[in-house]
């Protein structure tokens, strides 16, 4: 490598595109999508409003958002060869596995798959986000040895997803704990997925694609895999007088805690405050509020000790867990969520698209020569 080059290890702190889906705010920790801060959105909208929102560039009038609903509801269904796609998955396949190969199956469905305008685009993006959760309430079922239940009429993305899962409605609270998870996992700036998705995009390859990219991006544990670690922990701790303990014993032995940090956050995730707030009203309902007790000890050793605070999948696991998630659905509801910021970010690549292909500073040997 020459004196001239210099290497961005993990492309930290290089501005590769221009977007107007989100702006993340390290340094003041602060979020928005499309101009509005998430806390704004967390307390005034739905996540179907907000879906329009990344897709439109506006939040829907009360006609408009009527109109969406019908056509999220109307592209739910998934194909039923896909269900028994995912049925006939050897047991014991990881769920972000058997989402990833559903998504990409996907298209083989979709008479659209191959029409890349950005009309046929815009209409596999909310086919795409409305068939996630589906498929994600499917893969739950399916894990725990049971049959797929379909979506219901006249119910939000949310509400249907417990349904869905676990076979009957979930209360008021329920509901609105998973509705502002979705919120709050929907979009995030150039992350990892969302990153690997456009680069797939931009080389004109098909958004199906693409959504496949990224979740596969999503599936590893630097991304998406903590609030599932989070929960694990939270087991095998299992009261709150043992977490003391187990967090000084792990800081000892240099491992790391899972959901504590976040690499652009530095002063406090944004979005931790409402799943906390959420975690604690939903763990109080159900009667299993010591998951929430043995957090908030985590929460307050890692930050006198390192200095560290929570992200936004370190309440998420005792919110997923109080909502009858099992912790290997974690990363999967997350990646639900994001279709539609990863879907956003595809529609805007498309756009104005330049192929993405960034250099390699070359240190390997030189001027070899063959030897006989």
């Amino acid at each position: 490598m020459s004196n001239a080059e210099k290497v961005a290890f993990g492309l930290e702190g290089v501005i590769a595109l221009e977007t107007e889906l989100s702006l993340v705010e390290g340094a003041t920790a602060n979020l928005y999508y499309r101009g509005y801060h998430i806390d704004d959105l967390v307390e005034h909208a739905t996540y179907e409003e907000v879906v329009y929102l990344l897709f439109n560039g506006d939040l829907p009038s009360e006609a408009e958002l009527a109109e969406f609903k019908r056509t999220l509801a109307r592209e739910q269904q998934v194909p039923e060869p896909v269900i028994a796609l995912l049925r006939s998955l050897p047991k014991g396949a990881a769920p972000m596995a058997m989402l990833r190969t559903a998504v990409s199956a996907l298209a083989h469905y979709d008479p659209e798959a191959e029409d890349n305008s950005l009309e046929a685009n815009f209409r596999k993006a909310i086919r795409l986000t409305a068939q996630a959760p589906v498929l994600v309430a499917a893969i739950g079922r399916i894990i725990q040895g049971k049959e797929p239940i379909p979506p219901k009429d006249g119910l939000s993305i949310a509400a249907n997803f417990i349904y869905m899962l676990n076979g009957e409605e979930g209360s008021e609270v329920a509901v609105k704990t998973l509705d502002t998870a979705l919120i709050l996992h929907a979009e995030h700036g150039l992350n990892a997925s969302t990153f690997a998705g456009r680069v797939t995009v931009s080389t004109l390859s098909d958004i199906y694609s693409a959504a496949t990219s990224a979740v596969g991006t999503l599936k590893g544990p630097l991304h998406g895999g903590a609030n599932e670690a989070v929960m694990k922990m939270l087991l095998e701790i299992g009261t709150p007088d043992r977490a003391e303990s187990y967090v000084r014993e792990k800081l000892a032995r240099k491992e790391r805690i899972m959901g504590i940090g976040h690499r652009v956050y530095k002063n406090g995730d944004p979005r931790v405050k409402h799943l906390k707030r959420l975690s604690q009203e939903l763990n109080r309902e159900k009667g299993t509020y010591h998951w929430v007790e043995i957090s908030e000890r985590i929460e307050k050793i890692m930050q006198e000790e390192k200095g560290l605070l929570p992200n936004v999948d370190f309440y998420s696991a005792s919110a997923y867990y109080a909502l009858g998630i099992p912790p290997e659905l974690y990363t999967p509801i997350f990646a639900a969520s994001r279709m539609s910021g990863w879907t956003a970010n595809f529609l805007e690549q498309y756009r104005e698209n330049r192929l993405i292909r960034p250099r390699a500073a070359y240190v390997g040997p030189r001027d070899r020569k063959i030897q006989k």
